[in-house]
């Protein structure tokens, strides 16, 4: 197993908080970062999908009152959703008796369950007493720091059993794996009963359109449903972090600016296992290639976005457009042109764009390694560089 660059995220929110919960899609290896934390703190670790350990939970303020000085790993939250309430008074009892940090690291496979269930507007929630932390699949930043390397972790995706894979073969039929057990068995545990050849349309659907506008209406004409129900089914797919709506910038610019939001199937490995693509030979040459490639880019970025910076692509109706507009804390705009290409050639339509928001600075992210200026105001980099320097800001 690779080492994850979250483990001392961790430590740090345990060390502050009571309460961590650590948030991603299945398979992304949650379980086995909590029990290497869990392993040097002497953890006790609950899986609710077990009976046994649930019911070791039957009365849970007592059982956890009696492990009050370990840390207590709580694996499926959702199989136990009334435990949020329990939690919260034993919270606040231990900080009450000065012991109110660290107390339980709580694994999600869903962020809209765990919100819902602590969030702020929920009256029994953990608000105030939880911090979050969302665990994606690997980056480039836990791989060798090498092409061929990004190259083979764009193709399989960043989950770790499919990076991992002894062969592309082997990964796509992981990956292929994981799609059918999340049609079959975790959206109905998470959503509303929805037909799997749907739902598997849809996703695919959304492949093929990946980084597209999102046109909900044309989605539910092909698929024979109504609009509101494609918008229900991305909903469940985002909050499933399998999927993820890119906003548009709304800039006071005078210029009549696209709406619609975005879209990207988050993993470029899902994107290639629904498309049937095998190798980097087929993915070369099958019309989704660059748009693939500036999803894996994007979400690779937005995992190491500053917790206060907000994230937006710009595009106006007369083709001025930027890929990806970050928005700081200090106010400050830093504009991003995707390409998949090793030269770092930008379209005249984002010069326009650098015009119009007039950003602080300005970057082309390409496949090589190099790093060098391209104009006076633009500079290409590496997709590990700008993640790199994106952490520095936090």
């Amino acid at each position: 197993m690779l080492p994850r660059l979250i483990t001392d995220q961790v430590g740090a929110a345990l060390a502050r908080q009571a309460a961590v919960a650590l948030i991603g899609p299945r398979q992304v290896g949650k379980t086995t970062l909590a029990l290497e934390i869990g392993n040097a703190r002497q953890a006790l670790y609950l899986d609710l999908k077990n009976s046994d350990d649930r019911q070791r939970l039957a009365n849970p303020v007592l059982f956890l009152e009696n492990v009050e000085d370990r840390l207590v790993i709580l694996d499926e939250i959702h199989r136990l959703p009334a435990l949020f309430q329990d939690l919260r008074g034993i919270i606040d009892k231990g900080r009450r008796a000065g012991k109110g940090k660290g107390r339980f690291l709580i694994l999600g496979s869903a962020s809209l369950d765990l919100l819902r269930q602590s969030g702020a507007d929920c009256p029994l929630g953990l608000a105030g007493r939880i911090a979050y932390l969302p665990l994606g699949p690997f980056s480039p930043l836990e791989i060798e720091d090498a092409r061929p390397a990004r190259e083979r972790l764009w193709l399989r995706g960043g989950f770790p059993d499919s990076t991992l894979a002894e062969d592309d073969r082997e990964s796509l039929a992981w990956r292929k794996d994981f799609i059918r057990t999340y049609l079959e068995r975790d959206v109905p545990m998470f959503g509303p009963r929805i037909p799997a050849i749907t739902l598997e349309r849809l996703w695919t659907m959304l492949a093929h359109r990946q980084g597209s506008l999102l046109n909900a209406s044309e989605l539910a004409r092909a698929l024979e449903v109504s609009t509101q129900s494609v918008t229900r089914y991305i909903d469940l797919l985002c909050d499933l972090l399998l999927v993820r709506r890119l906003p548009p910038l709304h800039a006071n610019i005078g210029k009549r600016l696209v709406k619609s939001p975005k879209v990207y199937v988050r993993d470029s490995g899902i994107v290639h296992a629904l498309l049937g693509l095998e190798s980097l030979e087929q993915l070369a040459g099958h019309p989704v290639v660059g748009s693939s490639w500036e999803g894996f880019v994007m979400e690779n970025l937005l995992g190491v976005l500053p917790w206060r910076t907000s994230a937006f692509f710009y595009r106006t109706s007369a083709g001025a457009e930027i890929d990806l507009v970050l928005e700081h804390n200090d106010g400050t705009r830093w504009a991003i042109e995707i390409k998949r290409g090793l030269a770092a050639r930008v379209e005249r339509g984002f010069h326009q764009a650098c015009a119009d928001l007039r950003p602080q600075r300005a970057f082309v992210v390409h496949a090589g390694d190099d790093r060098y200026p391209v104009s006076e105001q633009l500079e290409a980099i590496s997709l590990p560089e700008l993640m790199a320097e994106l952490q520095t800001l936090d």
